[in-house]
Protein backbone atom coordinates (compact mmCIF):
# COMPACT_ATOMS: atom_id res chain seq x y z
CA UNK A 1 0.00 0.00 0.00
CA UNK A 2 2.80 2.41 0.70
CA UNK A 3 4.32 1.66 -2.66
CA UNK A 4 0.82 3.98 -4.16
CA UNK A 5 -0.07 6.22 -1.47
CA UNK A 6 2.97 7.58 -0.76
CA UNK A 7 4.09 8.43 -4.41
CA UNK A 8 0.35 9.83 -5.18
CA UNK A 9 0.83 12.40 -2.10
CA UNK A 10 4.51 13.20 -3.11
CA UNK A 11 3.08 13.96 -7.08
CA UNK A 12 0.53 15.85 -5.71
CA UNK A 13 3.22 18.34 -4.65
CA UNK A 14 3.85 17.32 -0.48
CA UNK A 15 7.50 17.43 0.94
CA UNK A 16 7.58 14.06 2.10
CA UNK A 17 10.70 15.59 4.92
CA UNK A 18 8.23 18.52 6.15
CA UNK A 19 4.84 17.95 5.50
CA UNK A 20 4.20 13.83 5.48
CA UNK A 21 4.28 11.92 8.86
CA UNK A 22 3.31 8.48 8.67
CA UNK A 23 1.65 6.45 11.53
CA UNK A 24 1.61 9.52 13.70
CA UNK A 25 0.32 8.43 17.22
CA UNK A 26 -2.48 10.62 18.23
CA UNK A 27 -3.62 9.21 21.69
CA UNK A 28 -1.14 6.67 23.84
CA UNK A 29 -3.86 4.18 24.99
CA UNK A 30 -6.15 4.49 28.18
CA UNK A 31 -4.63 3.54 31.75
CA UNK A 32 -5.96 0.99 33.20
CA UNK A 33 -6.25 0.90 36.90
CA UNK A 34 -6.32 -2.77 38.93
CA UNK A 35 -5.92 -2.33 42.95
CA UNK A 36 -3.08 -0.06 43.31
CA UNK A 37 -1.34 -1.05 40.10
CA UNK A 38 -2.02 0.99 36.88
CA UNK A 39 -0.65 0.70 33.28
CA UNK A 40 -1.23 1.94 29.83
CA UNK A 41 -3.18 -0.13 27.19
CA UNK A 42 -1.00 0.45 24.45
CA UNK A 43 -3.17 -1.84 21.84
CA UNK A 44 -5.73 0.87 22.14
CA UNK A 45 -3.43 3.76 21.37
CA UNK A 46 -4.59 5.50 18.42
CA UNK A 47 -2.24 6.06 15.27
CA UNK A 48 -2.96 7.78 12.15
CA UNK A 49 -1.35 6.40 8.84
CA UNK A 50 -0.62 9.58 7.52
CA UNK A 51 -0.71 13.10 9.00
CA UNK A 52 -0.31 15.88 6.30
CA UNK A 53 0.93 19.22 7.51
CA UNK A 54 1.58 22.87 5.82
CA UNK A 55 4.22 23.58 8.04
CA UNK A 56 5.32 21.62 10.82
CA UNK A 57 3.19 21.29 13.70
CA UNK A 58 0.35 22.83 11.37
CA UNK A 59 -1.48 19.70 10.50
CA UNK A 60 -3.88 20.50 8.19
CA UNK A 61 -5.11 16.63 6.91
CA UNK A 62 -5.27 12.89 8.22
CA UNK A 63 -5.22 9.94 5.43
CA UNK A 64 -6.30 6.34 6.35
CA UNK A 65 -5.00 3.51 3.93
CA UNK A 66 -6.69 0.26 3.63
CA UNK A 67 -5.81 -2.64 1.59
CA UNK A 68 -7.50 -3.30 -2.34
CA UNK A 69 -9.64 -5.62 -1.06
CA UNK A 70 -12.34 -2.93 0.32
CA UNK A 71 -13.54 -0.17 -1.22
CA UNK A 72 -11.62 3.66 -1.52
CA UNK A 73 -14.42 5.01 1.52
CA UNK A 74 -13.59 1.76 3.92
CA UNK A 75 -11.38 3.89 5.96
CA UNK A 76 -13.12 6.76 6.02
CA UNK A 77 -15.23 6.93 9.64
CA UNK A 78 -11.76 6.04 11.10
CA UNK A 79 -10.17 9.38 9.44
CA UNK A 80 -12.80 11.33 10.60
CA UNK A 81 -12.61 9.95 14.23
CA UNK A 82 -8.85 11.02 13.98
CA UNK A 83 -9.49 13.93 11.96
CA UNK A 84 -11.48 15.37 14.61
CA UNK A 85 -9.03 14.59 17.57
CA UNK A 86 -6.43 17.08 15.52
CA UNK A 87 -9.31 19.40 14.53
CA UNK A 88 -8.39 19.26 10.46
CA UNK A 89 -11.36 19.64 7.69
CA UNK A 90 -9.43 17.10 5.72
CA UNK A 91 -9.75 13.64 5.60
CA UNK A 92 -9.01 10.93 3.05
CA UNK A 93 -9.51 7.26 2.83
CA UNK A 94 -7.51 4.65 0.10
CA UNK A 95 -7.20 1.46 -1.12
CA UNK A 96 -4.86 1.46 -3.53
CA UNK A 97 -6.82 2.27 -6.17
CA UNK A 98 -8.02 5.42 -5.61
CA UNK A 99 -8.68 8.17 -2.59
CA UNK A 100 -12.16 9.20 -0.81
CA UNK A 101 -11.76 12.37 0.23
CA UNK A 102 -13.93 14.63 3.04
CA UNK A 103 -14.25 18.34 3.06
CA UNK A 104 -15.29 19.86 5.70
CA UNK A 105 -15.75 23.40 4.72
CA UNK A 106 -17.36 22.56 0.70
CA UNK A 107 -16.96 25.65 -1.44
CA UNK A 108 -20.10 26.14 -3.81
CA UNK A 109 -20.82 23.69 -6.02
CA UNK A 110 -18.33 21.64 -3.63
CA UNK A 111 -19.45 18.13 -2.83
CA UNK A 112 -18.56 17.47 1.02
CA UNK A 113 -17.31 13.47 -0.21
CA UNK A 114 -15.96 12.91 -3.25
CA UNK A 115 -13.84 10.50 -5.60
CA UNK A 116 -10.57 11.00 -6.83
CA UNK A 117 -8.01 9.12 -8.85
CA UNK A 118 -4.37 8.42 -7.42
CA UNK A 119 -2.83 11.55 -9.97
CA UNK A 120 -5.85 13.64 -8.52
CA UNK A 121 -4.78 14.41 -4.71
CA UNK A 122 -5.29 17.81 -3.91
CA UNK A 123 -2.08 19.94 -3.89
CA UNK A 124 -0.93 21.85 -0.66
CA UNK A 125 -2.11 25.09 -1.16
CA UNK A 126 -5.36 23.69 -1.65
CA UNK A 127 -5.50 21.73 1.83
CA UNK A 128 -3.87 25.29 3.62
CA UNK A 129 -6.81 27.19 2.35
CA UNK A 130 -9.27 24.84 3.71
CA UNK A 131 -7.69 24.75 6.57
CA UNK A 132 -7.92 28.55 7.13
CA UNK A 133 -11.10 28.64 5.72
CA UNK A 134 -12.01 25.99 8.27
CA UNK A 135 -10.33 27.51 11.46
CA UNK A 136 -10.64 31.11 10.31
CA UNK A 137 -7.64 32.73 9.46
CA UNK A 138 -7.35 35.82 7.18
CA UNK A 139 -4.75 35.89 4.88
CA UNK A 140 -2.66 38.96 6.73
CA UNK A 141 -2.19 36.31 9.75
CA UNK A 142 -0.87 33.51 8.18
CA UNK A 143 2.17 34.14 8.59
CA UNK A 144 1.46 34.80 12.38
CA UNK A 145 0.22 31.18 12.83
CA UNK A 146 2.66 29.07 10.87
CA UNK A 147 6.03 30.01 13.57
CA UNK A 148 7.73 27.20 14.11
CA UNK A 149 7.92 24.95 17.53
CA UNK A 150 11.24 25.32 19.80
CA UNK A 151 12.90 22.21 19.42
CA UNK A 152 16.04 21.00 21.40
CA UNK A 153 18.41 18.60 21.04
CA UNK A 154 16.35 15.44 22.26
CA UNK A 155 14.07 15.94 19.37
CA UNK A 156 11.04 16.39 22.06
CA UNK A 157 7.80 17.88 20.28
CA UNK A 158 4.36 18.98 21.24
CA UNK A 159 1.74 15.68 22.53
CA UNK A 160 -1.45 16.05 19.66
CA UNK A 161 -3.21 17.49 22.56
CA UNK A 162 -0.56 20.08 23.32
CA UNK A 163 -0.04 20.55 19.40
CA UNK A 164 -4.12 21.63 19.38
CA UNK A 165 -3.93 24.12 22.19
CA UNK A 166 -0.68 25.90 21.05
CA UNK A 167 -1.99 26.55 17.72
CA UNK A 168 -5.64 27.46 18.94
CA UNK A 169 -4.11 29.73 21.20
CA UNK A 170 -2.22 31.31 18.34
CA UNK A 171 -4.75 31.27 16.04
CA UNK A 172 -7.10 33.31 18.56
CA UNK A 173 -4.47 35.86 19.53
CA UNK A 174 -4.07 36.44 15.60
CA UNK A 175 -7.35 37.06 15.38
CA UNK A 176 -7.61 40.46 17.79
CA UNK A 177 -9.03 37.96 21.26
CA UNK A 178 -7.17 39.54 24.19
CA UNK A 179 -8.37 37.28 26.82
CA UNK A 180 -8.24 33.45 26.88
CA UNK A 181 -8.76 30.04 29.52
CA UNK A 182 -6.63 27.36 28.79
CA UNK A 183 -7.75 24.98 31.33
CA UNK A 184 -5.37 21.98 31.35
CA UNK A 185 -5.04 18.64 33.92
CA UNK A 186 -2.10 17.61 36.00
CA UNK A 187 0.30 16.48 34.55
CA UNK A 188 -0.21 17.24 31.16
CA UNK A 189 1.99 19.89 30.63
CA UNK A 190 1.23 23.86 31.00
CA UNK A 191 4.51 24.46 31.64
CA UNK A 192 5.42 23.25 28.13
CA UNK A 193 2.59 24.47 26.34
CA UNK A 194 2.86 27.84 27.63
CA UNK A 195 6.82 28.23 26.50
CA UNK A 196 5.93 27.13 23.22
CA UNK A 197 3.16 29.85 22.86
CA UNK A 198 5.18 32.41 23.90
CA UNK A 199 7.95 30.92 21.70
CA UNK A 200 5.68 31.35 18.95
CA UNK A 201 4.53 34.80 20.08
CA UNK A 202 8.04 35.94 20.31
CA UNK A 203 9.71 34.67 16.88
CA UNK A 204 5.85 36.29 15.05
CA UNK A 205 7.40 39.36 16.82
CA UNK A 206 3.83 39.88 18.12
CA UNK A 207 4.76 40.50 21.89
CA UNK A 208 8.27 41.88 22.74
CA UNK A 209 7.39 40.81 26.73
CA UNK A 210 5.77 37.75 28.18
CA UNK A 211 4.55 37.60 32.14
CA UNK A 212 4.47 33.85 32.99
CA UNK A 213 3.19 33.62 37.02
CA UNK A 214 2.85 30.17 38.77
Amino acid sequence: MILFITPAIKNAGWDQTRQIRREVTLTPGPVVVRGNMSARNKEKKKFAAYVLSWEPGVPVAIVEAKDNTHTASHGMQQALGYAGIIDVPSAFSFNGDAFASHNKVPGPGEDIETLLSLNAFPPPPDLWQRYKTYRYIEDQNESFVVQPYHRDSSGKEPRYYQTETINRTIEAIARGDKRLLLVMATGTGKTYTTFQIIWRLCKAKAEKRELFSC
